[in-house]
C-alpha cells in the first residue's frame, strides 16, 4: 500500500527588539542566567504589562513578506497551561485577533515551485529556560528568555516531503532576516520549529493521527526527524505494531528517534481568554504603509541586481543572498572598492573558505569591510599577489591589522626589481636542469614548478604572473 506524508509546521522566531514584549529589560542572547529580569516578566502582583511597539512593527514586517492579511484590530490573549519556565503560569499569546492571517510562500525543490499556505502569524512572549542539574537532582530557571517577542508563523499541512520543509525554513529565514524582523540564527534558538505530521493512504483526504515533534532548531536535525517519524507512522499503519495517538513528542539527535512527552492538547486545554491588562492595538494603513516604506532590499530583488545589473553569476549571487550577514559584508566591501566581481570572488572563495576552517558559518563572520577592501585593492594593484593576500586576510579576519602598515613592516609587497627577478630565474633553471630538459622536450607541465621555484627564492614576494612569463621568455631562448 502506498502511502503519503502530510504535515504542518508551527515556526517560532524571535523577533529582532532591544527589549522584551511587555518591558524594557533587555532581549538580548547570552545574557548571565537571570541578568535580564524585572519585577514586570518576573510576573510580580500589581506590574503592568506595556506592549513593546516595535515588536508590533516586526510582526506587521513579517506579514507583508509572507503575503498575509493584516488585523486591524489585533489583540492579546492568555493561554493558561502549565508553564514551569513562565513566572506566572501562563503565556501572553494571540489567539481571537492575531496580527495576521491568511498568508503564502512560494518555495522551489528539484520537484518545481509550490505555495505554501499560512494559517496565521501571532506574537507571543517566549518562555523561560530550565536547567536540569542531575547530580543533585534540581532544576534551575533562568527568566532572561521570559518574554522575549516571538512571532509564531503556523501554516497549514501543505508539506508532503522533507525537502519542501526545508526549502520553506531557508526560504523562511530569507525572508524574515533579510526584512530584519529576525536574526533567524537556529543555532541561538531564535527560529525553533515544530512538525505536525500525520501519515494517510495515497489519495485518501482524512488525515491521519497527528503527532507533533517540538522545538527543533537544526535543518539536519529536523529531516532526520520527518523520516523517523515518517517511517514509525507507516510501520504502525501498515503492520499494526502499535496504536497511534495523537502526542507531543521530542526528538533526540544522538539516538535517531522520537520519543513521547504528553498527549497532544487541543486549544480547550489551553483555557484561552482575553487579556485584561493588554489593550488592543489597532492597525491603520498608515502604519502598515510606514512599516512597508522601511523595509529593506529584500534577498531577491538583490539576487536580481547582483545578477542583472551587476553582471555577477547566478552562482556567486545564490551564496550571497543566501545570508543576510554576507550580503551586508558584500555591500559595506563595495562601498570601498566598488568592483563586485572581486569583491564577490574574495568573499565566496577565500573568506568562506576561512570562516570554514573556523568551523564557522556565513552569519558568524565579523570582519572590517574598509580593511577587507583596502587589502582586495592591494592585490589589484599588484603591491601584493594573491597568495601574501590570502594570508593577511586570515589576519584581518581575526586580527584585525591594517594591511598597508602590517605590509610595510613585514617587507611583504611585491619584488619590482627585474634584474632580481632576473637572477632568481637564472639560478632556479641552472639548479633544476632535468626539469629544462623534460620543458625542451616538451613536457609543458614543469613550467608550474619551475615557477614556484623562483617564488620560492622570493620568498613568495613576486607576481606569479609575471614569474610565469619570464620563465617561458628564458625557456623558449634555450630552444
Amino acid at each position: 500500500m502506498n502511502y503519503e506524508v502530510v504535515m504542518g509546521l508551527e515556526v517560532h522566531v524571535e523577533l529582532a527588539t532591544e527589549s522584551k514584549l511587555f518591558c524594557s529589560c533587555s532581549a538580548k542572547f547570552g545574557a548571565d542566567a537571570n541578568e535580564n529580569v524585572c519585577p514586570a516578566c518576573a510576573g510580580m502582583p500589581g506590574m503592568p504589562a506595556v506592549t513593546n511597539k516595535r515588536a508590533v512593527e516586526l510582526g506587521i514586517a513579517a506579514a507583508l513578506v509572507t503575503n498575509s492579511k493584516i488585523t486591524e484590530v489585533m489583540s492579546f490573549d492568555k493561554k493558561n497551561y502549565f508553564y514551569p519556565d513562565l513566572p506566572t503560569g501562563y503565556q501572553i499569546t494571540q489567539l481571537y485577533a492575531p496580527i495576521c492571517t491568511n498568508g503564502s510562500v512560494e518555495i522551489e525543490t528539484t520537484a518545481g515551485k509550490k505555495i505554501i499556505t499560512l494559517k496565521q502569524i501571532h506574537i507571543e512572549e517566549d518562555a523561560g529556560k530550565l536547567v536540569h542539574d542531575h547530580r543533585t537532582g534540581t532544576t534551575l530557571v533562568d527568566f532572561n528568555r521570559t518574554s522575549v517577542p516571538l512571532t509564531e508563523i503556523v501554516s497549514n499541512p501543505d508539506f508532503r516531503t522533507a525537502d519542501e520543509v526545508v526549502a520553506y525554513l531557508e526560504k523562511l529565514r530569507s525572508l524574515l532576516s533579510f526584512a530584519g524582523v529576525s536574526d533567524c540564527k537556529m543555532q541561538e534558538g531564535s527560529m525553533r520549529c515544530d512538525v505536525n505530521i500525520s501519515v494517510r493512504e495515497a489519495g485518501s483526504s482524512q488525515l491521519g493521527t497527528r503527532t507533533e515533534i517540538k522545538n527543533m532548531n537544526s535543518l539536519k536535525a529536523i529531516v532526520r526527524a520527518i523520516e523517523y517519524e515518517s517511517q514509525r507512522h507507516i510501520d504502525a499503519l501498515s503492520t499494526g505494531s502499535e496504536v497511534l495517538v495523537q502526542e507531543t513528542r521530542r526528538w533526540d539527535d544522538n539516538k535517531g528517534e522520537t520519543f513521547s512527552m504528553r498527549g497532544k492538547e487541543n486549544a480547550t486545554d489551553y483555557r484561552y481568554f482575553p487579556n485584561p491588562e493588554l489593550m488592543p492595538v489597532r492597525i491603520d494603513a498608515a502604519w502598515i504603509e510606514a512599516v512597508r516604506n522601511e523595509l529593506p532590499e529584500s534577498a531577491a530583488d538583490k539576487f536580481a541586481r547582483m545578477t542583472g545589473e551587476m553582471g555577477l553569476s547566478e552562482y556567486d549571487s545564490r551564496i550571497i543572498t543566501g545570508s543576510k550577514n554576507l550580503s551586508a559584508i558584500f555591500d559595506e566591501t563595495l562601498r570601498f572598492f566598488n568592483r563586485p566581481k572581486d569583491v564577490v570572488n574574495w568573499i565566496n572563495g577565500e573568506l568562506l573558505s576561512i570562516a570554514g576552517g573556523d568551523n564557522k558559518g556565513s552569519d558568524d563572520i565579523n570582519i572590517d569591510c574598509e580593511r577587507f577592501a583596502r587589502l582586495i585593492g592591494l592585490v589589484d594593484s599588484n603591491t601584493i599577489n594573491r597568495t601574501i593576500g590570502k594570508e593577511l586576510l586570515v589576519k584581518v579576519l581575526k586580527d584585525g591589522i591594517d594591511p598597508e602598515a602590517y605590509i610595510a613592516e613585514h617587507q611583504l609587497g611585491n619584488i619590482t626589481d627585474t634584474g632580481f627577478l632576473e637572477q632568481l630565474a637564472d639560478e632556479a633553471l641552472a639548479e633544476n636542469e632535468p626539469s629544462v630538459k623534460e620543458y625542451l622536450e616538451g613536457n609543458q607541465k614543469v613550467i608550474g614548478f619551475l615557477v614556484g621555484q623562483i617564488m620560492r627564492k622570493a620568498e613568495k614576494k613576486a607576481d606569479p604572473k609575471a614569474v610565469n612569463e619570464l620563465v617561458q621568455k628564458k625557456l623558449s631562448a634555450l630552444h
